[in-house]
């Protein structure tokens, strides 16, 4: 009817709309949020439309936007932590590498390796095992320095140069008094020469966490690689 009231006809018009026309007009008129963007900023600053409940979806996005940087954020910071705890590993075992190399006889190797290691790694028990062969009496063995019946470091190691385990009690044949500290380990095989006996390093904490099997193993490998030729040096023996 001319004249008539034409909110009515354009509210009934708009009730009428479904998804699938609204979802079409957008799709026809990609630039509708750019030409209307100071409207829906008006909108969403005030809440929405009166009388009517509309989802804000600048505060979702807000929301969501702080979750992923908190996200990152706490990444990052793991990273940096992992960082500077693997740098300081590697300068410990620099370190440990340097006083086995620095070591003017055999004697004093092997108390670098059971004496002074512990704290130049901050650990708390690290023993060196030898298996006897059986037939010959061994030499007075220094303080650190396990002998072992012959087969025990393949039963420790089986088929791996490096064995690490968590949460656990550590064995007397290794440790001897100091078994009773060991709550977690890493044992290392060491190939000296093939007229020595077998040996094995073993490097143990009790934090029942500081050696865990799937841990890396580079730099404790690399400082198996140094005692095993610096021992096969002192002693004069082939590789």
């Amino acid at each position: 009817m001319p004249g008539g009231d034409t909110s009515s006809k354009s509210d009934s018009a708009a009730a009428g709309l479904g998804d699938a026309e609204v979802l079409d007009y957008l799709t026809r008129h990609p630039d509708f949020f750019a030409r209307n963007a100071d409207r829906l900023n008006r909108i969403l600053d005030d809440g929405g439309f009166e009388g009517q409940r509309v989802v804000d979806l600048r505060g979702f996005m807000v929301r969501r936007l702080r979750g992923e940087l908190e996200r990152v954020a706490d990444e990052q910071t793991a990273l940096v932590s992992a960082a500077r705890a693997n740098q300081s590993t590697m300068s410990r075992i620099h370190t440990a590498v340097q006083c086995i190399l620095d070591a003017p006889s055999f004697e004093a190797l092997i108390e670098t390796v059971t004496t002074d290691m512990a704290v130049l790694l901050d650990l708390d028990v690290v023993a060196l095992v030898v298996e006897s062969d059986g037939r010959t009496s061994p030499p007075a063995m220094a303080a650190g320095v396990s002998l072992v019946d012959a087969g025990f470091v393949g039963r420790c190691l089986g088929s791996a140069d490096v064995v690490l385990t968590s949460h656990i009690e550590g064995d007397p044949a290794i440790y001897g008094p100091g078994a009773s500290l060991v709550r977690s380990q890493v044992l290392l095989g060491l190939t000296v020469s093939p007229e020595a006996p077998r040996c094995m390093l073993a490097l143990a904490s009790r934090d029942p966490a500081m050696f865990e099997d799937g841990m890396p193993t580079d730099l404790i490998g690399f400082l198996a690689r140094v005692l095993e030729r610096s021992i096969r040096r002192w002693l004069d023996l082939p590789q």
